[in-house]
């Protein structure tokens, strides 16, 4: 059963594996992959920089990628699509500009990945500003609602969480925050890829994605801002593109987006991406929801049924795409290699960069199973059929 209308044989490699590994990293189809190789072979030159026909090229393909990007989030203007490595840097950037002095209070829930935990820890240390932490367990919204005060000035909050595929009140959230005054950002890497995002009717003020969890290579992802809030913010990394012109002792700062650009882009990483969203435009992010859904309904299935101990709802719907699971007395990580060696299925095991929310649970990990448009009926039951041996196995 195919509930996505594509051709598996872009991505060779479903040949040899079943791919639920995608919450850490998608694959790549073969267009991404031939645009980016026909920059290197076609037009492998500097963007915005010289002006032969080779870079007018590139300048040509990074302004349509970036066009791309705007429209799958619903940005008003291009200019407030920052491209960077990854989620990870997006985030990093808006922590070191943001204007935040001590005693100014950073909000955050209890459920962040690293990326979105180790930035405020460091300002904390180094500009004291307090960092406090929001629980998820309940009504995500009335906690929060409890927590925040005219000190919040920024609320960094991951959309959908990489554990348990859980997806926060962001909504809700975001007009609170805005009625105390705070700015929201967020972490929109597991969300992104998997359902619409409109950032004009969330009135949300920044999010950061990664390219490769959306089909996208590795190395490059991107910060959204509105105009108006990016406008104000002092540079991050300078060099190369972020300046006009310069002296000895003066500097007149580019334009948006080019004054957070630093240096010499990843132009094939930001023509793979541009590549990437129009394939999800093509199949229609409501169709990847639904078929995330209907998958994961069925390997949770496989779970319950064998008496698994899921983290998160028990109900598919509630989890997105992702599908986090430990055995009693089982070793997660035995269980993820043993589902490899003998089905060739692909599931990543551990804390999944969230080892706080573990720690504080006394929880070793888990083994987790995450699905993508790419995958299908077959894989789910593959993964059943995989999951019975190894239980066999394991006792």
């Amino acid at each position: 059963m195919r509930l996505i209308n594509m051709n598996r044989e872009d991505f060779k490699i479903l040949e040899r594996v079943t791919y639920l590994d995608s919450a850490c990293m998608s694959l790549k189809p073969k267009s991404v992959v031939a645009k980016m190789n026909e920059y290197y072979s076609d037009y492998p030159a500097c963007g915005g920089r010289s002006h032969h026909k080779l870079a007018e090229r590139v300048a040509k393909e990074t302004d349509a990628a970036r066009k791309n990007v705007q429209k799958l989030v619903g940005a008003k203007r291009p200019e407030e699509i920052i491209f960077t490595r990854n989620t990870t840097e997006a985030i990093n950037l808006i922590a070191n500009v943001f204007p935040l002095q001590k005693g100014d209070v950073v909000l955050t829930s209890d459920k962040e990945h690293n990326s979105n935990l180790l930035p405020w820890q460091l300002l904390s240390e180094r500009r004291g500003v307090k960092h406090e932490i929001v629980s998820t367990d309940g009504d995500f919204a009335e906690n929060f609602e409890k927590k925040i005060t005219k000190n919040v000035k920024l609320v960094s909050l991951v959309h959908t969480s990489n554990v348990d595929g859980t997806t926060l009140p962001v909504e809700k959230v975001i007009k609170i925050s805005h009625d105390y005054g705070a700015k929201v950002l967020l972490d929109a890497a597991q969300s992104a890829p998997h359902r619409e995002i409109n950032v004009r009717k969330l009135d949300v003020d920044f999010i950061a994605a990664s390219g490769h969890k959306m089909l996208g290579p590795t190395g490059v992802g991107f910060l959204y801002g509105k105009y108006n809030e990016l406008d104000v913010l002092p540079q991050f990394m300078v060099g190369g593109e972020t300046v006009k012109n310069t002296t000895y002792e003066t500097r007149v700062v580019e334009d948006l987006p080019l004054r957070f650009e630093a240096g010499l882009q990843d132009y094939a990483g930001i023509i793979g991406l541009g590549e990437a969203v129009n394939y999800l435009a093509r199949v229609g992010m409501s169709k990847i929801e639904r078929n995330d859904y209907e998958l994961n309904k069925m390997i949770t299935d496989t779970l319950v049924s064998h008496g698994a101990e899921i983290l998160g709802p028990k109900d598919a719907a509630s989890r997105s795409s992702i599908a986090s699971f430990n055995f009693k007395n089982k070793d997660a990580h035995q269980i993820a290699m043993l589902m490899d060696s003998i089905g060739n299925v692909e599931l990543r095991s551990g804390m999944h960069c969230v080892h706080s929310w573990f720690n504080a649970r006394k929880i070793k990990g888990s083994v987790r199973a995450s699905t993508y448009l790419y995958n299908e009926k077959a894989d789910a039951e593959k993964f059943a059929e995989t999951l019975g041996k190894v239980l066999k196995i394991t006792g």
